[in-house]
């Protein structure tokens, strides 16, 4: 948990463990010697492999950084006075124990390296033996403020601040930070002797839960010894009910975050010399100066990084490095790794914590997507599991997983559903299909009435085609066409009638020569019409044209009563014939195909449509 309690001695001792950080930061020690020769494991994740809480390391935010201050002493250049302490001894009159203060006075020259105080003294490394100290100008005193302001580049969680003083500590100061890089600013602490007057808040006021996130003034720093070398030191998380626990507490987390920290001295403490004989010499003794500022705290990455790296390609100047971000790790992204990173939102984002790592879970599209969303109340749906909805689904597939066919497609069985081809189009025919949706399993498509086969390809049985796209298939007559010839008018010679007609039929090409015409029919229905018989045909490829050429489509067959009655031809509605036929046979002046019991009618075979093109084109040749 980031938590550090910093009073007295033990700020001492934290400062201390940050100067060793900030000289291993700036290139100093040997410990990096030895840092590429071994490769430690990754901290964001266990020696199985699994996701766990990392963090980044606890450094000095601002060591090195830069530091902008409203007022820097030297330019003109000034006289100051160094205010120093010394017992007073017994020759001078007074008693043994007693101090006194006394001035020493220089120049503060900002032309001159060794006479100026500039802002870097501040974020530089800190050596107590050679203290390099900012100094303000003289006596600006309030009203008037004195600001310093630090960028941290980046959000951190900061643990404290902390400033070490060459001048006497101010009477009256504020920690302010900033959350949005300086747009707007927030309190952090505040001191002074005279909290109600100065900053209109109680001396130290209690923090509760309902205010953990208010500053605080104190008149902690209230004692003046000594005159140099005092140390204000404030930690955001000392006092704060929840900080015990941290991770549960996004009041605090939000709390000790700051991207820019800024120190506003707002009253120094002239420890009544303004009412000196000399108050100019007075004025020339008071000034702000600081010998050290820390910010102590870690790179904000909740949880999901252990170190912060500079972004490539940090435009002109910047040597090929830009802002400071977090190297995130379980699927997150960001600056913070505060969001998930894209494909990764099947659960929402969580800060990570000691018990539970948070990472981020990739979308379940089953390879069909590369883009998905959150969804809050499909995720509640699925007892806080699953909530990611796969966006543009390809390879026609469909759904929040993309985990059936879409409409018109159909389910391969053979291939799993992450194959780029587990879908097949369902083909449905245009006329015999009542819609283009099949059914997600087999590809069963949904047929009219009488319309058969997977596509809706052809009439089933007892249906036949008919010419309308609506009704593409009727039934089949069920009156067979010798039914309604009387017993009276039945033939008693069909032997003798039909002896030309008989025999095994063969389609040969001596046959086909022999006819005037070849057809391919598909008897509809038939009705008695006297002696004749006339039949509803409709002629579905024509092989051998005759005088009368015949054209494909319906159009009507006559057959003598007589040889209907004897079967020569054998006719049945509903069937597909091969019809072979002369032009001299008797059609009473009927339009429409005639034939007789020398015609041959023979049931139809698929196979033969090769046969008759062959024999066409020979036709075509001369050979008949």
């Amino acid at each position: 948990m980031l938590r550090l309690l910093l009073t007295g001695g033990l700020a001492l001792l934290a400062l201390a463990a940050l100067l060793v950080e900030g000289a291993r930061l700036s290139g100093g020690g040997y410990a990096g010697t030895f840092a590429a020769q071994s490769s430690p494991p990754d901290p964001c994740y266990d020696e199985n492999g699994r996701a766990r809480r990392c963090i980044p390391d606890f450094v000095n935010a601002a060591f090195g950084r830069e530091v902008r201050a409203s007022s820097t002493c030297g330019s003109p250049p000034a006289r100051y006075c160094v205010l120093t302490d010394r017992e007073r001894g017994e020759e001078r009159g007074g008693s043994s124990g007693e101090r006194e203060r006394e001035r020493e006075c220089h120049t503060c020259d900002a032309s001159d390296a060794k006479r100026a105080r500039p802002a870097a003294y501040l974020t530089d490394l800190n050596n107590p033996h050679n203290l390099t100290c900012w100094q303000s100008q003289n006596y600006v005193q309030h009203p008037r403020n004195v600001t310093l302001t630090l960028s941290l580049g980046k959000k951190f969680e900061v643990t404290y601040v902390s400033l070490q003083f060459c001048s006497p500590r101010p009477e009256s100061m504020a920690i302010h930070k900033s959350m949005d890089y300086g747009r707007t600013w927030t309190p952090f602490q505040f001191y002074s002797t005279q909290c109600k007057k100065m900053f209109g808040r109680p001396n130290r006021a209690p923090v509760t839960k309902q205010n953990e996130q208010e500053a605080v003034c104190t008149d902690s720093h209230a004692d003046m010894r000594p005159l140099a070398g005092g140390l204000i030191a404030f930690s955001t998380l000392d006092g704060r009910p929840s900080a015990h626990d941290f991770d549960n507490s996004p009041v605090l987390q939000d709390w000790v975050t700051a991207t820019d920290v800024r120190v506003t001295f707002s009253r120094l403490h002239t420890l009544g010399d303004e009412n000196d004989d000399d108050s100019e010499l007075a004025r020339d003794s008071y000034y702000y100066a600081v010998s050290d500022l820390q910010v102590g705290g870690r790179c904000k990455c909740n949880g999901h990084a252990s170190k912060c790296v500079r972004e490539r390609g940090g435009g002109e100047g910047s040597g090929g490095e830009g802002n400071l971000v977090c190297e995130c790790k379980h699927n997150t992204a960001g600056p913070e790794c505060e969001r998930c990173k894209p494909f990764h939102y099947d659960r929402p984002w969580q800060r990570a914590t000691a018990r539970e790592a948070n990472e981020c879970v990739a979308c379940q599209c089953n390879l069909h997507a590369r883009r998905c969303r959150f969804n809050m109340e499909l995720y509640k749906l699925s007892g806080r599991r699953s909530g990611g909805v796969c966006l543009n689904c390809r390879h026609n597939t469909a759904g929040r997983h993309c985990h059936y066919c879409k409409e018109g497609y159909y389910r391969d069985m053979t291939k799993a559903i992450s194959h780029r081809r587990a879908c097949k189009a369902c083909d449905c025919h245009p006329v015999g299909a009542a819609g283009k949706t099949c059914n997600q399993t087999t590809g069963q498509c949904p047929c009219k009435d009488g319309v058969t086969g997977i596509t809706c390809n052809r009439c089933a049985k007892g249906y036949q085609q008919s010419r309308s796209p609506i009704a593409p298939c009727i039934k089949i007559p069920v009156a067979s066409p010798t039914a309604t010839y009387s017993s009276s008018e039945e033939p008693t010679d069909c032997d003798s009638h039909c002896k030309a007609s008989k025999g095994k039929m063969k389609v040969t090409m001596k046959k086909y020569c022999k006819k005037d015409f070849a057809v391919q029919v598909h008897v509809l229905k038939g009705d008695k019409a006297g002696e004749w018989w006339k039949f509803t045909i409709n002629i579905v490829s024509v092989y051998k044209q005759g005088e009368h050429r015949i054209r494909r489509g319906d159009q009507l067959l006559w057959v003598r009563a007589k040889d209907v009655a004897c079967k020569c031809p054998k006719i049945k509605p509903g069937k597909k014939y091969l019809l072979l036929g002369s032009d001299e046979a008797d059609s009473r002046g009927q339009s429409g195909v005639v034939a007789d019991k020398g015609s041959l009618l023979i049931p139809w075979k698929d196979l033969w449509a090769r046969r008759l093109r062959k024999f066409q084109q020979r036709d075509k040749r001369g050979k008949c």
